[in-house]
């Protein structure tokens, strides 16, 4: 059985939230394109942005090593923490009273993902037959 399809659509719905929140407050405020230079329409605008920037890379890299036949507890591993990264990223940066701790949790859950990804996939690829 796979594992990371798992944590591919455990995000769907977040990647999903977050482009309502988008498409929401342009039409509220009338935008078709850009932030019109209000921060709260850039700051949702980034948060979503961040999310298709670092969420694809990871499974994309933790799927990678599991078809090479990465141990599925560091797939869990991993995939969690980008969950967790992905999550807690988007409900801390949201807020207007945005914490650095907050941030960094959210990111270093992301981060964590896409090194331990590529570290497994080398690994795998240099682990003998």
């Amino acid at each position: 059985m796979l594992v990371i399809p798992l944590y591919a659509a455990a995000l769907a719905p977040l990647f999903c939230l977050l482009s309502v929140r988008v498409i929401l407050v342009r039409r509220g405020r009338r935008l078709g394109f850009g932030t019109g230079g209000d921060e709260a329409v850039e700051r949702r605008i980034r948060v979503h942005a961040n999310f298709a920037e670092y969420a694809p890379l990871a499974l994309l890299l933790l799927f990678m090593a599991e078809s090479i036949g990465a141990p599925t507890v560091w797939l869990h591993v991993l995939g969690v923490a980008l969950v967790f990264g992905r999550y807690a990223h988007a409900a801390f940066v949201s807020s207007k009273a945005t914490d650095n701790l907050g941030r960094i949790l959210g990111m270093t859950g992301s981060l964590t993902a896409i090194l331990g990804g590529s570290g497994l996939i080398i690994w795998a690829s240099l682990s003998p037959p």
